[in-house]
């Protein structure tokens, strides 16, 4: 018997119910409520099982890979946002913030290569990364949307020609109830309470551990359905504490027979010995190893507060004609107060024990002061902010002109903006320090966290209080007397993302099939707008006013009391914590400091994409050799115009303002320079599924497709930036450089020729097993051309005639082998015209900063300048089985994804390199329990390790290791109307540790800790 897909049975009907009409539908389904409204009534179905029922059938009947899930599985799993929902599909994976789901991965496709409609609609996409950055992506964040409000969500993981282009991975639907779908009048309110456990108890906390969420829902319509309105809101807030540690970077160095900053053989100054470095285990000669810049443990508490709000009107003043309009706001205010404690790497090596084999990294890395003055101990305290804001304004018009023929006209204007909720900005770092470290190093391994190692020294009386009294109070504590503030930087950044869409879609059914067709214009803005106020001079890099902070000011604190599966083990854990603007507004008013947003743009960025498409889909049903099938074909043809402009202030020079420490000085806003690149592009991108009932219940399938996905905005930026100098003076070290990003307006979408093949045996209505292999072979991947060069004229002050004369100097005073802090004392003293033992080291850093001339060199810049020039094959397998056994209640859903490239990151190798990231095996395992009032889900969720950046930094990699989670969430309904809900998230407390070449190489690591929702809900 000939399955007719085209017809809408009970069914499929009943699919529509559950799985929710989105406001415009992709065309091949453009007909569907019509015509069931006319011929079959509306079956509700409720409980966890039997969404899982539709979810089921929904897979079974669709043309290609698709899967979904429904409010009512949505509601019952333990997620705090979609997200974590969507995690349980095969092949999906999601990224996490905060211990919170925030963007996906699918079949190893980043965030950015996958597309996110709502109510099929392309949805505009903001953020401000931490620390004043661009929001470089297109990835939707779905922290930005409570679950609450949402009908369905559909993951198309093939092609096909009505869906809107942006997806390799998949194209994810996300679809919100109407009310002419849910006749009558239906209410329902719910509150939770939010416990998390990662909140502290402790110094200055922030945070409360129980905070509210509340939501509700009403929708109407009139007896004759005619007229419908229903508006559902939700506001939810979250506080959550996280410390951890992070390494800025990892240099990578060939081995010449020394390392870096070595003290080959003993020394002698004032009479005391300095002994050569201790080098266990040493690098081979032309051998690679990698060097840590520093070691920072930080603790931080955020507040995040997410409001979300729908109003949909509906009018049918015809059977056959509906009209919707509808409205979405959602709103995401995020504060985190910080506090770091970190030592830099930048003086002689006094400890080296480096690891066997590949790659060797310190497992044991001390530098020593020697005759040098104790250095600072760094210990910022931070605050970020941002407020982001979505607005959806559709009007959509249904209108079956005949039983076989209808067309549904959509229009829609979204705009996604992210902002500061200061002043200044989004991003506020108040230096304080303090000149105690005569030793500083970590120890590493392959797991945990670092352990800082210190040799402290408060009586050395070559440093300086506000009083100027040389020398600290030398009772061998950090206390507040022992503390002064060094730099002020704040940032500001706004994200401004717009989308204006129109699409008219249209359906034709005959006999055997259906032909489906469209026409489409989309429209995007994305503004991005950038400046800072770069190093402000409170104390100085020197710390020289010990003592100053007002009291009250900072209270003392141990990162260790923050810790439990990472503590730190016979290391140096002291900190303080103090409140980043209060101390920010003081040292203001005291050094005459600019605590506002500074008006001279580094960046003004526009990108422009005005994209027109159309396209054509047939859908054929029947028998072959007795089997039925189901066949779909389409094309699409998109054409794509884009500009690139930018206008910014131009840097001015690169200032010295310590021994490693520089600032882009830049110009004004009035000078600045504009600049602007034109492209277009157009594709033809066909689409094929087609499946085959081999036997009753065992579906196969084919398919294939391509697909594109475009450049991030910030590849298509027309300018380039000037990030910093070079991390240590260059005629010290020949292999730094300044650190620039460049973009290419002129990139081109990657592509994709996707290849799906399937078999599926639906052995009950809830039960099935399935297995598929993918295929995606990508072309016009943005790799990089690593380039050195120099840009807008700049100097390099750290070399040049100037540094050279203070080289002779030192070397004349025998000091033969200088490090960056001699060296910039002696050109600090050169050009002070004072000799070089009247000052201290510290002194020289407070009287001057050095800025460069004409006879100093062109400062060169390393820099990656984004091409598409790379080809890539992703290529896995997807294993699933669901299974209700019988009447028990019990039931199980498992699946198992495994994702492989023929492009890896080789860590043998020191170049900088392209290769796949994201790619991972992930795993599933859900047991279910649903009888009479009572549902129960345990969820584990496995991903293992991948690789996350391939050029953190310098062509330095990060992989994050292999995590999993336990979740878990229950319900219980207590009468018709009132039922209550318990869930518990992460329930094991997994944390999160990332490494560079090895896991020796530690980058990132941060303590995660349960979370627990109580809620209650009541329907009428």
């Amino acid at each position: 018997m000939i399955q007719r897909r085209f017809k809408k049975n009970k069914l499929a009907t009943t699919l529509s119910v559950i799985l929710g009409a989105a406001t415009v539908v992709p065309a091949f389904t453009v007909n569907a409520e019509a015509q069931a409204e006319k011929e079959i009534e509306v079956i509700k179905v409720t409980g966890m099982r039997s969404s899982i029922k539709e979810s089921t059938r929904l897979k079974r009947d669709a043309s290609g890979v698709v899967d979904a899930i429904s409010a009512e599985d949505i509601g019952k799993f333990p997620d705090t946002n979609l997200a974590e929902s969507l995690q349980r599909i095969t092949g999906v994976s999601i990224d996490r913030t905060n211990g919170e789901g925030s963007r996906v991965t699918v079949r190893g496709f980043g965030p950015q290569f996958n597309m996110v409609t709502l109510n099929g609609r392309a949805m505009p996409a903001s953020s401000l990364p931490e620390g004043g950055h661009a929001s470089d992506n297109r990835a939707y964040d779905f922290q930005n949307l409570a679950s609450d409000a949402i009908k369905s969500v559909e993951v198309y993981k093939t092609g096909k020609a009505s869906i809107a282009t942006g997806g390799i991975g998949a194209s994810i639907n996300i679809n919100t109830a109407k009310p002419l779908d849910n006749p009558g009048l239906q209410t329902s309110f719910g509150s939770k309470a939010l416990y998390d456990t990662s909140v502290r108890d402790g110094v200055r906390d922030y945070n409360d551990k129980v905070t509210p969420e509340f939501s509700g829902l009403i929708s109407w319509t009139d007896e004759e359905e005619v007229f419908g309105a229903s508006f559902n809101g939700s506001f939810s807030e979250r506080h959550s504490s996280a410390t951890g540690a992070t390494i800025n970077n990892w240099s990578n160095r060939i081995y010449d027979g020394s390392i870096n900053r070595e003290v080959n053989e003993a020394y002698t100054v004032d009479g005391v010995t300095y002994p050569a470095s201790n080098i266990t285990n040493a690098p081979q000669m032309g051998e690679a190893y990698q060097l840590p810049s520093d070691i920072a443990y930080r603790l931080e508490d955020t507040q995040r507060e997410r409001t979300n709000a729908q109003l949909t009107l509906q009018y049918r003043p015809l059977d056959n004609i509906t009209t919707t309009l509808d409205y979405t706001y959602t709103k995401l205010d995020s504060q985190v107060h910080s506090s770091d404690l970190s030592g830099w790497f930048d003086s002689f090596v006094g400890t080296a024990q480096f690891t066997e084999g590949l790659n060797p990294t310190p497992e044991v890395y001390i530098e020593n002061r020697n005759e040098n003055a104790p250095r600072d101990v760094a210990l910022k305290q931070i605050h970020y902010n941002s407020l982001t804001e979505d607005k959806s304004l559709g009007f959509n018009v249904n209108w079956e002109v005949t039983d076989d023929f209808t067309l549904v006209l959509d229009v829609h204007d979204s705009e996604s903006v992210s902002k500061p909720t200061e002043g200044y900005g989004n991003a506020l770092t108040v230096g304080i320090g303090s000149n105690v470290h005569k030793s500083v190093g970590a120890i590493y391994g392959s797991s945990g966290l670092p352990s800082m190692q210190v040799v402290f020294d408060d009586c050395d009386p070559r440093v300086s209080t506000q009083d100027g009294v040389g020398g600290y109070n030398c009772n061998g504590l950090l206390d507040a007397s022992d503390l002064g503030t060094t730099m002020m930087q704040t940032a500001y950044s706004n994200n401004d993302n717009e989308i204006q869409q129109i699409r008219l879609d249209g359906a034709y059914e005959f006999e055997d099939g259906s032909i489906n067709f469209g026409i489409e214009s989309r429209k995007m803005e994305n503004t991005t707008i950038q400046s800072n106020t770069g190093n402000q001079t409170m104390g100085g890099w020197s710390a020289s006013n010990a003592g100053e902070l007002p009291e009250g000011f900072l209270d003392p604190i141990d990162f260790n009391d923050s810790l439990d599966d990472y503590k730190i083990k016979d290391g140096w854990t002291q900190g303080f914590r103090g409140d980043a603007k209060e101390i920010g507004q003081w040292a203001a008013d005291k050094y005459d400091l600019e605590f506002g947003r500074n008006p001279n743009e580094s960046n003004n960025r526009l990108i422009e994409e005005d994209i027109t498409a159309l396209y054509f889909e047939v859908n054929l049903d029947g028998e072959l050799g007795g089997m039925p099938y189901h066949m779909s074909a389409g094309l699409r043809y998109e054409s794509t115009d884009s500009k690139s402009s930018a206008k910014s202030a131009i840097p001015t020079a690169i200032q010295w303002d310590s021994n490693n420490d520089t600032q882009v000085i830049q110009g004004s806003f009035a000078d600045a320079q504009s600049y602007s690149v034109s492209n277009s592009y157009d594709h033809l991108l066909p689409s094929f599924d087609f499946d085959l009932t081999v036997v009753e219940n065992v579906i196969t399938r084919f398919s294939y497709s391509k697909t594109i996905a475009r450049p991030s905005y910030g590849q298509l930026d027309a300018q380039t930036a000037i990030n910093g100098g070079p991390a240590l003076p260059t005629i010290l070290d020949d292999q730094v450089y300044g650190s620039a990003n460049s973009g290419n307006p002129e990139l081109v979408p990657l592509e994709s020729d996707n290849l799906d093949l399937s078999v599926e045996w639906y052995f009950e209505d809830t039960s099935y097993v399935s297995a598929g292999y993918f295929e995606k072979r990508v072309e016009n991947f943005v790799g990089t051309e690593p380039l050195i060069a120099n840009f807008f004229d700049l100097r390099d002050v750290t070399n040049g005639p100037r540094a050279e004369q203070a080289m002779a100097d030192l070397a004349a005073l025998g000091i033969t082998n200088p490090d960056d802090t001699q060296l910039f004392s002696m050109v600090a003293a050169n050009e002070l015209g004072v000799a070089y033992d009247s000052m201290t080291a510290l002194e020289f850093e407070d009287a001057i900063d050095i800025l460069p001339n004409s006879d100093d060199p062109q400062m060169m810049f390393r820099y990656n300048a984004p091409v598409n020039n790379k080809e890539a094959k992703v290529y896995g397998w997807e294993f699933a089985m669901q299974h209700f056994f019988g009447d028990t209640g019990f039931g199980m859903q498992a699946n198992y994804t495994i994702v492989k490239g023929d492009i890896n990151f080789d860590v043998a190798s020191d170049e900088v390199q392209f290769a796949l990231q994201g790619l991972s095996d992930t795993a599933n395992l859900v047991l279910l329990y649903e009888k009479d009032d009572i549902t129960v889900r345990l969820a584990y969720n496995w991903r293992d390790k991948f690789l996350e950046d391939a050029n953190r930094s310098a062509g330095e990699p990060e992989f994050v290791e292999a995590y999993d989670q336990i979740d878990v969430s229950a319900s219980y309904q207590v009468n018709e109307n009132l039922s209550v809900s318990f869930a518990g998230i992460n329930l094991t407390g997994e944390d999160i540790r990332k490494h560079g070449r090895n896991k020796n190489q530690f980058t990132f690591g941060e303590e995660s800790e349960p979370r627990y929702e109580l809620g209650a809900r009541y329907t009428f």
